[in-house]
């Protein structure tokens, strides 16, 4: 997979965080470490900007899009 090089500023105790995990054997690179980690930080923002644009919506505006949510899974359902 094509990957694009960034260069990025840490705090002087991450890099060492790093590469134990590395020497660990959890990751196979440092590169890999950090993809990850900023993945996963991303996946969290989403769920999180998710959670509050949920909130904003009225107790009927959300009752609708989580009935019409359902019935459109209930076909995929064995036995409905």
């Amino acid at each position: 997979m094509l990957k694009t090089r960034v260069t990025v500023s840490l705090d002087p105790a991450l890099p060492r965080e790093v590469r134990a995990l590395v020497s660990a054997g959890r990751f196979p690179s440092r590169s890999s470490v950090i993809e990850a980690a900023v993945a996963a930080e991303l996946r969290r923002m989403r769920r999180t900007r998710l959670g509050a644009a949920c909130r904003e919506l009225g107790i009927s505006e959300e009752r609708a899009m989580a009935d019409a949510g359902l019935s459109a899974d209930a076909a995929d359902w064995p036995g409905c």
